[in-house]
């Protein structure tokens, strides 16, 4: 016989020569028992997969990631101003990115793996819409929360997160169920024309006749000094007159947009904010035989042959 040779640690090859009488098959040599020792696995291996997070730290983590969701989306739902939305929204944004990377990252209890996985991915579609709608609010398309909120209720991520939570809390008791938004429907609002909105004083003689050319509904204010006088409503291609207009020097500030909520005192999508760059003055001269006062016109559409200029104004200036 050879002698054995060695080909790896712990395998050895076994070589031998088999004898055999006429007529008889030879034997085949029976396995080496060292081979079928390598084949098991070292002691201390393991092939299971590491145990989840226990539902006592999943349900810690999920009210630290959760928490400013909640509360940012609330404040967006409370937004009074154009900037402060745009502000809020992005917060919103924020915090729901930062709890799906959070919960994205987890090892969730083994019975609720689907549910963590349909959550996670449900706050990544949130985060989009969110910022989608800070987009929007950045451009004017969108002008108040409450067309925020109608913008959100027909994309697909506020309704997941909310179907996701409730399933997840359902399956232990997850404080998962933190969006208590919801959402309204989109609306197309609009006074009547030349509807006031602030009536104000008009015990004077001027007049004031706005020619609303344009492609959206516009309201008119007129501003004395610091004090907003009068605001009145003027629908697309229509005309409106304001008489009994005090004596005085006016700032002429307009908006323009589509759905007028009354309570914001704002159009709450596709919004401008706009004035007229000159001041009109309203004066009433008496005689013995007469008596004349002003009488002025304005077009929001530009005309041939008109000489009113007007600029962009910043949404949180505009007299509301």
């Amino acid at each position: 016989m050879r002698s054995p040779r060695l080909l790896a640690p712990g395998l050895v090859l076994m070589s031998a020569l088999a004898a055999c009488s006429p007529g008889e098959k030879p034997v085949p040599p029976s396995p080496s028992a060292s081979a079928d020792a390598a084949a098991t696995p070292a002691p201390g291996a393991s092939s299971s997969v590491p145990p989840g997070t226990s539902p006592e730290e999943y349900r810690s983590t999920l009210t630290t990631a959760l928490g400013p969701v909640g509360s940012s989306l609330d404040a967006v739902a409370g937004s009074r101003s154009l900037k402060s939305l745009g502000k809020r929204l992005e917060q919103a944004e924020s915090a729901v990115g930062d709890a799906a990377e959070r919960l994205g990252g987890l090892t969730p209890p083994p019975e609720i793996g689907a549910e963590h996985s349909d959550y996670v991915a449900a706050l990544r579609g949130l985060g989009n819409d969110l910022g989608d709608a800070r987009e929007s609010v950045d451009g004017r398309r969108l002008c108040t929360a409450s067309a925020v909120l109608a913008e959100l209720g027909k994309a697909d991520g506020l309704g997941a997160v909310k179907s996701a939570g409730g399933h997840l809390a359902a399956k232990g008791d997850y404080p998962a169920d933190v969006v208590k938004l919801k959402a309204p429907k989109a609306l197309d609002r609009r006074l009547a024309n030349g509807a006031f909105i602030r009536s104000g004083s008009r015990s004077g003689r001027g007049q004031l006749t706005v020619d609303n050319g344009g492609g959206q509904d516009a309201v008119l204010t007129l501003v004395r000094g610091t004090k907003k006088v009068t605001s009145f409503y003027v629908r697309k291609g229509r005309k409106a007159t304001v008489n009994g207009v005090p004596d005085g020097t006016y700032k002429i500030f307009f908006t323009g947009g589509a759905d007028w909520d009354d309570r914001a005192r704002a159009f709450t999508r596709d919004c401008s904010f706009k004035r007229f760059e000159d001041s009109l003055r309203f004066r009433t001269i008496r005689t013995a035989t007469l008596i004349r006062w002003s009488t002025w016109k304005l077009t929001l559409q530009p005309v041939v042959g008109g000489n009113a200029r007007t600029s962009e104004v910043d949404p949180d200036d505009f007299p509301g």
